[in-house]
């Protein structure tokens, strides 16, 4: 059994099996999921977990190299923005933030390894985090 990190087996296993430049996304409650991407749903009752609870964990396992987030989280959502922004500032080595729109960031969910949804409710609440080379 697992000591400590991310006990999700489901969790788990997708961040091992990345390799350099897979994707893996965090979203809200609301953000579709592709049939053909993997959904781990966490969700268990509106707000719970959390979307930053839940990146903040991914980010302490995973080496990110770059992040997308949808435009519009700066004016709908700028108190998550701000925290999503701490959190790669405070980052080991440097991560490239990159913004696009919402409909491409729902387009390019359908080549990530893996979407895990949230109980966030909030709106825009929606990353897409890029696997870096470990050396």
């Amino acid at each position: 059994m697992k000591k400590n990190g991310i006990i999700n087996a489901d969790i788990s296993r997708v961040l091992s099996y990345m390799g350099h430049t897979d994707t893996l996304a965090v979203g809200d409650c609301g953000l579709p999921v592709p049939e053909e991407t993997e959904r781990i749903d966490l969700a268990l009752k509106l707000g719970v977990p959390s979307f930053m609870e839940v990146l903040e964990e991914v980010a302490k396992e995973m080496k990110i190299e770059k992040v997308v987030l949808a435009e519009e989280i700066r004016e709908k959502n700028p108190k998550i923005h701000e925290e999503i922004l701490a959190l790669v500032n405070g980052m080991d080595a440097a991560c490239e933030v990159a913004y696009v729109t919402h409909v491409e960031l729902k387009a390019q969910t359908k080549t990530c390894k893996a979407v895990i949804r949230t109980g966030e409710t909030t709106p825009y609440a929606n990353i897409i985090l890029q696997s870096a080379c470990l050396f």
